[in-house]
């Protein structure tokens, strides 16, 4: 289980550290057959200069700290409100059955990382 557990989170850092470098980068092509609501979201985003570096530097300092297992709560910590706010987009703007497949399974992967530690999280709940 602990290899298991390795290489999701792993994988689940080094995903968030892709989507956060690509918010400064910008390697990754943007699909040209993006839903219309999806369009006004990602426009409405770029008319205020500083959420997009804001969102990207929280991607990749969430991921860097999953990473390593001592920084791993923090990391996961940080990515909770993009997650949610991932979770709630594909809800809300695009409800297809892919995308909240995905934002969910990273959602749970997230809560499963917290629950994991919820040792380290006691002293903020007492």
């Amino acid at each position: 289980m602990k290899i298991v557990k390795l290489i999701l989170f792993t994988l689940f850092a080094l995903m968030f550290i892709n989507a956060g470098l690509d918010k400064f980068l910008h390697y990754m092509p943007i699909p040209q057959d993006l839903p219309e609501e999806l369009q006004k979201v990602g426009v409405a985003f770029m008319q205020i200069p500083w959420l997009m570096p804001l969102v990207g530097a929280a991607e990749l300092t969430g991921g860097l700290l999953v990473l390593y297992p001592k920084t791993r709560t923090l990391g996961a910590i940080v990515l909770l409100p993009v997650l949610a706010g991932i979770l709630l987009q594909n809800f809300v703007v695009v409800p297809s059955v892919t995308g909240i497949g995905i934002a969910a399974v990273m959602f749970l992967i997230d809560l499963w990382i917290l629950f994991d530690n919820k040792h380290k999280l006691k002293p903020i709940f007492s």
